[in-house]
């Protein structure tokens, strides 16, 4: 611009910026200019919120204000003297309504001088519009291309931790009394299946199915003895549930949860006695097991 407006050395144009369309200025920088602190302009306004509509001023949303704190960093923080509060915004009409609640004749020269520089910067935006599209252009092209990269650098994160959980819950251990833990685990155990749920415990009773009636979406089969599991029980529940088939077949000993045919939990404990001794669950894996294993019960199911 070939004229500058300044107040004490200070650049008002460079205080003007645009949010939701429209030119406006931070509550910070007009406290600058008056020489006051930025919390008596916002207590001015709280005692006249009539002459302060939402076209006149408001305050920046979450979003809005990180977006503008980020692309202003350095400046805007240091302005705000570090302070993470939204910050409130005025129009050119805000400005001119500051003058008269401040009621100064300093308020009044310095509301005159942010309305020219607000009148050059339409001059200015109106005789530099053609280059506003390339400008626009590129601003958008590199927002484009930070995305790109956060959104590979969070999924890489997120890879990372999801594999260092992993790790850490391929096994864990239930000492006596433990009743509430050790069945959270084993149900959210369930709750990962995205598609099929094989349990195999000769010992299941009823209280695999208050587990499993909630799994409305997945097929969920029971290899057990029928000590516990009686008909009586499994037709009650398939008249009410869709998700269930159970398989009478005792030629296993210990417990296994194996989930969508490719993950296998090996259970200490049968689980209508789970908390009551210490035991452990483990996930299988090793590759040759878990394939004889998978074998095994495909070939009984």
């Amino acid at each position: 611009m070939n004229e500058i407006i300044k107040t004490n050395d200070i650049s008002i144009e460079n205080m003007i910026y645009e949010i939701r369309g429209k030119q406006v200025m931070l509550d910070s920088d007009l406290a600058l200019l008056y020489g006051v602190e930025t919390k008596r302009i916002n207590e001015a306004i709280k005692r006249n919120t009539e002459k302060f509509p939402e076209r006149f001023s408001w305050i920046l949303t979450d979003i809005e204000s990180k977006t503008f704190l980020v692309a202003n960093c350095d400046q805007k923080i240091e302005t705000r003297g570090r302070k993470s509060k939204n910050p409130r915004v005025f129009t050119e009409q805000g400005v001119a309504m500051i003058s008269t609640i401040l009621k100064s004749k300093t308020a009044v020269e310095v509301s005159i001088r942010i309305m020219d520089a607000f009148v050059s910067m339409r001059h200015y935006i109106k005789d530099n519009i053609n280059l506003l599209p390339n400008r626009i252009l590129n601003i958008e092209n590199k927002l484009d291309n930070n995305t790109k990269l956060i959104e590979e650098n969070t999924n890489n994160i997120e890879l990372l931790f999801n594999k260092f959980d992993e790790k850490i819950k391929t096994s864990s251990i239930y000492f006596e009394g433990q009743i509430y833990d050790a069945y959270s685990k084993i149900l959210d155990i369930f709750k990962s299946s995205k598609k099929q749920l094989i349990i195999i415990d000769n010992y299941a009773d009823n209280k695999v199915l208050d587990m499993i009636r909630n799994l409305t979406n997945i097929k969920v089969t029971i290899i057990c003895s029928n000590k516990y599991m009686n008909k009586a029980i499994i037709n009650a529940y398939s008249i009410q549930y869709n998700n269930l088939k159970v398989i009478v077949n005792n030629c296993f000993h210990d417990r296994y949860f194996i989930i969508d045919n490719k993950t296998i939990y090996h259970c200490g404990s049968s689980i209508n006695r789970i908390g009551y001794k210490t035991f452990g669950i483990n996930i299988i894996e090793d590759i040759e097991v878990k394939e004889l294993k998978i074998k095994k019960i495909n070939e009984i199911i």
